[in-house]
């Protein structure tokens, strides 16, 4: 990773001014900026608290290639040594439940909603409608309940992951809430807290199909291709919402059908999730993104170990 880089994700993760990490790194303004700019290298002490102040921000280390590349195949060999996580999941109640309530409480709650997961867990499993809480945020936890479930007996009937199952998908998650649930949209939409155009609504059928055409392409391994697939998928951004818990649901697909588990995001990552997503996007740099899935999917074992164990 460059220091431009670096310094643009200390700034999105801290909320600091240019002028304020300046005075942290003890550094001028213009020096900063010429940092910033990839017009002059820091010296190596600078660079040294550049690298602590990155580690402070994100709670990461600086991954080189190489842990990289031990991590992902840490997870590749457990993949393979497991029986089939899928149905690990459909034939425990313990296992299935714990992942629709996580997968549903941490995507729903990355997308703004205020429930807390024991009142996600109430809705979900209780049928009991919270008093003091929205109409539309209950039935975003049942809708993507709902589409969670199809996803999970959609690929142990060993269907492909196409444009119709992202379709339908949309139209069970959005039921009750929007007009063109199931549809692409046919307008314009801007990524909030992002400086990152999406696609022209005129091209978003014919993106969509050629990026389907890739969802289950092997070659590169797994956690690098999910990583492109879901920041392109961002980008073009098909859906009028649901953006971000369609594309989520499809990286669990692409994760299953390699024999690992759904990836858990929690919503106190979700600068950390947004800002390694945008340098994906706009670099074409998935490291960290990739680095960020391992510890995902890392999670998601442990929810496979623990119900399984009791």
């Amino acid at each position: 990773m460059t220091i431009p880089q670096k310094l643009k994700i200390i700034r999105q993760l801290s909320g600091l001014s240019q002028t304020e990490l300046a005075q942290k790194l003890g550094v001028t303004f213009v020096a900063f900026n010429r940092w910033v700019n990839g017009k002059a290298a820091p010296r190596r002490k600078a660079q040294d608290r550049i690298d602590a102040l990155y580690r402070e921000c994100t709670g990461l280390k600086l991954i080189p290639e190489e842990e990289l590349e031990a991590k992902k195949a840490i997870l590749v060999q457990r993949a393979k040594k497991e029986k089939n996580v899928l149905h690990a999941i459909l034939e425990s109640p313990d296992i299935r439940d714990q992942f629709i309530l996580t997968l549903t409480y941490t995507s729903n709650s990355i997308e703004g909603s205020t429930l807390t997961e024991a009142e996600t867990a109430i809705v979900l499993f209780h049928n009991a409608a919270l008093p003091d809480k929205t109409l539309a945020e209950q039935l975003e936890a049942k809708n993507h309940q709902t589409a969670l479930l199809h996803l999970f007996q959609h690929l142990s009937q060993e269907k492909p992951v196409n444009e119709d199952l992202l379709l339908k998908m949309h139209g069970m998650l959005m039921n009750g809430l929007r007009p063109d649930a199931g549809s692409y949209r046919h307008h314009g939409v801007r990524i909030v807290g992002a400086d990152l155009p999406t696609a022209n609504a005129l091209k978003v059928p014919l993106l969509m199909e050629e990026l389907a055409k890739e969802f289950m392409m092997r070659g590169k391994g797994i956690i690098a291709h999910a990583a492109a697939i879901h920041a392109r998928f961002e980008q073009i951004h098909p859906f009028s919402d649901g953006n971000g818990r369609i594309g989520r649901l499809l990286l669990h697909a692409m994760l299953l059908r390699e024999n690992l588990p759904p990836a858990v995001i929690r919503p106190e990552r979700k600068r950390l999730y947004y800002t390694f997503l945008n340098t994906a996007q706009k670099k074409g740099d998935t490291s960290l993104l990739q680095d960020f899935l391992c510890d995902a999917v890392s999670e998601g074992w442990g929810i496979v170990q623990r119900s399984s164990t009791k």
